[in-house]
């Protein structure tokens, strides 16, 4: 199969509205039977979730949609590899954030790495965190808090930004995360606190600013 094929961004004939993500498992395997209608519908349900998740990752475009391109062309190649103890998803995922790295690493060689080590500071942290509760940026509109908490999260290291995207923003189960990253049920908690706690110091410290301004 070419990649044009499975290109997400040519048209495609409509596909029926009443496909649901219970029908993955049947979906799945009848793309391992040779359908590649099947494949393509998986392709056109999660194209814009692997797309963001992309872009948030390369904090590129162009490096985003090429890591699409890649994930979608290297889950097909190897689907007969997928023995579905997860979700199609959560699998493809996992070949997503590691195209996405890839890229990172091209770019900034020795630098990015989920399996390295990561100060998450689990000795000084408390084993309970507060509500995030009203906060700042609720004194602002939606669209420009939009802006304020893209680039904010932009500015986290990887490996708390790729687990932050996933929990939070993709709404994975903890274990789903751990199992698309490759990482321990505790370790993703653990970075995900720290991600919360490093996008609230640095918006607080962004409204300080504007309201002293």
């Amino acid at each position: 199969m070419s990649a044009s094929k499975l290109n997400p961004l040519q048209p495609r004939t409509p596909l029926p509205s009443q496909v649901v993500k219970d029908d993955e498992g049947a979906l799945v395997a009848a793309a391992k039977a040779g359908d590649i209608n099947a494949f393509e519908t998986l392709v056109g349900r999660y194209e814009r979730k692997i797309f963001r998740l992309a872009q948030n990752i390369t904090q590129n475009k162009e490096d985003a949609e090429d890591v699409m391109q890649e994930a979608f062309l290297k889950s097909y190649q190897h689907l007969g590899e997928f023995q579905g103890n997860s979700r199609f998803y959560t699998w493809l995922v996992r070949i997503a954030v590691n195209q996405a790295l890839m890229k990172l690493r091209k770019r900034r060689p020795n630098q990015v790495s989920l399996d390295e080590e990561v100060d998450t500071g689990e000795d000084t942290m408390p084993r309970e965190v507060e509500d995030w509760g009203p906060s700042p940026e609720e004194r602002y509109k939606q669209a420009e808090l939009g802006g304020i908490l893209s680039s904010t999260i932009a500015e986290l290291e990887p490996p708390f930004r790729i687990v932050f995207q996933l929990r939070d923003i993709e709404e994975l189960s903890t274990e789903e995360t751990a199992e698309a990253l490759g990482l321990s049920v505790p370790a993703v908690k653990s970075r995900l606190l720290r991600a919360r706690l490093k996008l609230r110091q640095k918006l607080n410290r962004y409204f300080r600013q504007g309201e002293n301004s």
